[in-house]
């Protein structure tokens, strides 16, 4: 799964970029959400507030499923459904109930039957709603051996993006449908019928699906029969082939309208995309990208893929960026649908990546599935490298693994140098705490750590390592551990140990280096200390790490001349024939997941490799984040990165861009609390300024996918930090698109959007709201979202708020539309907050679960900078908790706290030297 937050990961790294459910059966309200018998009902709680962490017990293993062979009619106009689960299941002991999975469904009836014997008919069902589970009790002990469960319950298709759900489009008659939809993962296949939601009790699924003879109706597995439903002329009973053994968690059906274009992988794999009505063509992208991809990963796994048939589909309504279901993989709109005139190259390569992510977990996560929630970070972690190599292959010319360093392996660093971070491997319990660890530890991290491992490993043992364990474990589940075991056996090296240091600890070292020349021969220091967001970790326990140590010269910057696997807290290392006047450099490629703190000496002889250009482009980045990183802890001071930052001027690499446009955003963010906010504005401009004169408004023959990122990156920065000539053509061009003279190509409207908004007022917030209602295409939609909120004006703010939650926008848009606000400007941060606040009780009902709610809270607060500002949020957290989002709140607590120290400490001194770099020389 692609959680929300990485949705435009690629371009936005900084944060500028429902009524109540209609239940419509008549059942016997309930009161208590705990423990009781009843024989009909346990409708949903859907407000409940989680108590504190609570001992979790998994499901009991005396009754398990081999076969579910489920029915289910939904009903589009009454958004219930009616389902039969007639499961095979395996009776291990004898025991008169069986506990499952249930959740918001009613059961009306349930029997088991032992196979070749009489049918038992449960006598009640207790529901345990907190657990999410009930447990049928029968007259008489059901013996061991085969039998066959039989149940008939009643549900709704909920407003909430989880379990079975509606998602509401509009038809190319402009009449309001709604298509049912699923979204399982991680523990909501409980509420489209009852079973056993836990990623190790596996089974195989026969599906059939009653729906309107006019719908389209897809799942796991391809059509095997369908005919008319004798009850009812107007429906149509669709039965599919029988699933292999597989997860509830992957388990998916939909019912709605929908074109598809098909395609064959050249390994005759059946491939479709499915879009809405009329809008097939915009499928050929994600089309081209799933049939190339298939058979990469069926030749770097050596594992053919194991269904007949794959189907990726756009849903509407859809809270994560993607979801990974066997054979019928979930996408929001914007991460498959591509449109050759409308779609800007950041759409694209997300596309790509997505559609790559997805597919790897097709092996790596369906084919063999973590063991408990535990290592999901496996799963994720490992997709999220993996989709790199596999747009790096289809797509060389994106030059990916160096915005891999930018989107995946800097935020990750980010995020675990706080206090408030977690192991990439987490504990998990109860289901209440698995989205929450849908993070950027999970994935960014676990990301990061693998594409270490591979580099340490080299690539020939690593798909050797990883063969024996997609072999070893097929069609069951795994730990984290088993992987490690396949990976040592085929490299011989200490994959656990090494492993291990990354995963079960959080955090990670800063590696401090010096140097000293002894006739020729470089001898280097080396330490590690973990690495702390406030500055060195000076507690008395000190963890340590075995850190995979590369070493490159100046004679060639690409190559490694020595690896050292750095296994205490220093060492000293010898490098021979290395003349005074040559450069070192650590971790060349910044493939190891560590922070570095070089002698002034060894840095001084770093920075022409960033003028001249003679550093790689990943090392430039790696050189100047790991700098804005150790300011930001207070190790150096912020004036040393903004002068090193000027360095960058002859700087020709989009990533490099990116990656300073993103730590300028943090300091502008953080600087909008003084008064010299306009200071950093002007060192903005003169640092963008003549990339993008060389750049123009207009593509040039020859150019490509970078140049049109860069060209977009850069004129949304000059735009928003207020260039003049930028700000008139920005005007011109808008003016023109509006009126339909000239239509702005799709990579210019962010940037274009974005500056006139900066610097407008009610008319022009009046024109992106009708350019917002006449776009057809969602990503038009979403681009005008996200940037609506860089307008100035108090009450044009307020109504970009309102505009965020009204029908306008749909749910899943909502959080980044707010997010849009806090993060432009100081007066937006204080508006969005009071906003989320006056609202809350709205927000959390929409998102409660879910990680959009995470989400939402990061963007509005994290940018604060008030030491009181901590005290505020984490009080109004106290009074109004929101249990999937407890770390979030803490780390949002922290980083505020971070914000005011930098700012206290630093601020004189970035003043004086914004001010100094101006004045005429004596």
């Amino acid at each position: 799964m692609v959680p929300l937050s990485f949705v435009h990961r690629v371009t936005t790294c900084c944060p500028s970029s429902l009524s109540k459910p209609i239940w419509l059966i008549k059942l016997r309200s309930l009161t208590s959400t705990t423990h009781r018998t009843v024989f009909v009902s346990a409708a949903s709680q859907n407000t409940r507030i989680m108590p504190e962490r609570r001992p979790f017990v998994r499901l009991p293993t005396d009754v398990y499923p081999v076969n579910y062979g489920l029915s289910l009619k939904p009903d589009l106009i009454d958004f219930t459904f009616e389902g039969k689960l007639e499961a095979v299941v395996e009776v291990t002991q004898a025991t008169n109930q069986i506990v499952m999975n249930c959740a918001d469904i009613d059961i009306i009836t349930a029997s088991f039957a032992p196979q070749g014997g009489e049918e038992i008919n449960a006598t009640g069902f207790n529901y345990q709603n907190e657990d999410e589970k009930v447990t049928l009790s029968f007259p008489s002990a059901l013996q061991k051996g085969s039998g066959s469960l039989k149940i008939d319950f009643v549900g709704e298709l909920n407003d909430k993006m989880k379990g079975f759900y509606r998602s509401k489009y509009t038809a190319p008659s402009g009449e309001i449908r709604y298509a049912a939809v699923t979204q399982f993962e991680a523990t909501d296949a409980r509420r489209a019928f009852p079973c056993w939601d836990e990623p190790a009790i596996k089974a195989t699924f026969d599906i059939t699906l009653i729906v309107p003879k006019d719908r389209v109706a897809l799942s796991n597995m391809n059509v095997i029969d369908r005919k008319p439903y004798p009850e009812d002329e107007n429906l149509v009973e669709i039965k599919f082939a029988t699933t292999p053994i597989m997860s509830t968690y992957l388990v998916a059906f939909v019912i709605g309208e929908y074109d598809f274009v098909e395609g064959q992988s050249s390994d005759g794999v059946t491939v479709r995309v499915y879009t809405p009505v009329g809008k097939a063509e915009q499928g050929k992208f994600a089309l081209e990208v799933a049939t190339k991809t298939l058979p990469f990963y069926k030749d770097y796994f050596s594992v053919p893929y194991p269904l007949p048939k794959i189907d990726l589909i756009a849903i509407a309504d859809f809270a994560a960026g993607a979801m990974e279901n066997w054979g019928l993989v979930t996408y929001r709109e914007t991460a498959l649908l591509i449109d050759p005139k409308n779609s800007c190259a950041s759409s694209r390569q997300w596309v790509a990546l997505v559609v790559g992510h997805e597919l790897a977990h097709q092996w790596f996560g369906n084919l063999v599935t973590m063991e408990w929630w535990t290592h999901l970070w496996l799963n994720e972690g490992f997709a999220s490298w993996i989709e790199y190599l596999c747009v790096d292959h289809c797509f060389p010319e994106y030059d990916i693994w160096t915005q891999f360093v930018s989107a995946d392996y800097t935020r990750a660093l980010d995020l675990d140098a706080l206090d408030s971070s977690h192991p990439i491997e987490v504990n998990v319990g109860h289901p209440s705490e698995v989205d929450e660890i849908f993070d950027a530890i999970s994935y960014s991290k676990g990301a990061s750590v693998i594409r270490m491992l591979h580099n340490y490993i080299g690539d020939e043992d690593f798909r050797k390592g990883m063969n024996a364990y997609l072999l070893k474990f097929q069609h069951k589940n795994a730990s984290t551990e088993d992987l490690w075991d396949c990976l040592e056996q085929a490299s011989g090296k200490p994959i656990a140990a090494v492993m291990g240091s990354w995963t079960k600890q959080m955090g990670f070292p800063i590696i401090v280096v010096d140097q000293e020349q002894v006739s020729d021969d470089r001898i280097l220091k080396i330490s590690q200390k973990k690495f702390c967001a406030s500055g060195p970790h000076n507690g008395e326990e000190c963890p340590n790490w075995m850190v995979p140590i590369s070493i490159c010269t100046s004679e060639d910057p690409k190559c490694t001349k020595l690896k050292v696997l750095l296994d205490r807290p220093e060492t000293t290392i010898t490098l021979s024939g290395i003349n005074t006047d040559q450069w070192i450099k650590i971790n060349p490629g910044t493939v190891g997941f560590y922070r570095i703190q070089y002698s002034s000496s060894m840095l001084e002889s770093l920075l022409p490799g960033i003028r001249d250009l003679s550093l790689q482009p990943v090392d430039r980045l790696g050189l100047q984040n790991d700098l804005f990183s150790l300011s930001r802890a207070g190790m150096i001071s912020t004036v040393e990165v903004l002068k090193l930052m000027e360095a960058f001027v002859n700087e020709p690499n989009y990533t490099v861009w990116s990656d300073l446009s993103c730590n300028l955003g943090v300091l502008s963010s953080l600087l909008s609390h003084t008064d010299f906010h306009e200071e950093i504005q002007e060192f903005i401009r003169d640092l963008f300024t003549p990339i993008g004169l060389e750049l123009g408004w207009d593509s040039k023959p020859g150019e490509g996918h970078l140049d049109a990122l860069l060209r977009s990156l850069v004129l949304g920065k000059l735009g928003k930090a207020g260039h003049k000539p930028t700000l008139e053509e920005a005007r011109r061009r808008f003016k023109d698109h509006v009126e339909g003279k000239q239509i702005l190509p799709a990579d210019l409207r962010s940037p274009v959007y974005l500056t006139v908004l900066k610097h407008g007022d009610s008319t022009t917030l009046d024109t992106m709201l009708k350019l917002h209602k006449q776009a057809d295409m969602q990503e038009e939609k979403n681009r005008i979202e996200r940037v609506l909120g860089a307008i100035s004006a108090p009450d044009l703010i307020q109504k970009v708020l309102n505009f965020a939650i009204s029908e306008e926008v749909r749910p899943q848009d909502t959080v980044a539309a707010i997010g849009g606000v806090a993060g432009s400007s100081k007066q937006g941060r204080k508006a969005a907050w009071k906003f989320v606040k006056d609202n809350w009780e709205e927000l959390y009902n929409r998102y409660q679960g879910g990680f959009l709610i995470s989400r939402l809270i990061k963007l509005t607060v994290d940018g604060f900078a008030i030491d009181k500002m901590a005290a505020e949020v984490k009080s109004f957290f106290e009074s109004h908790p929101a249990p999937a989002a407890e770390r979030t709140v803490q780390q949002c607590c922290e980083n505020i706290l971070l914000n005011a120290a930098w700012l206290k400490r630093d601020a004189d001194d970035i003043q004086q030297y914004l001010l100094q770099r101006k004045a005429p020389p004596v």
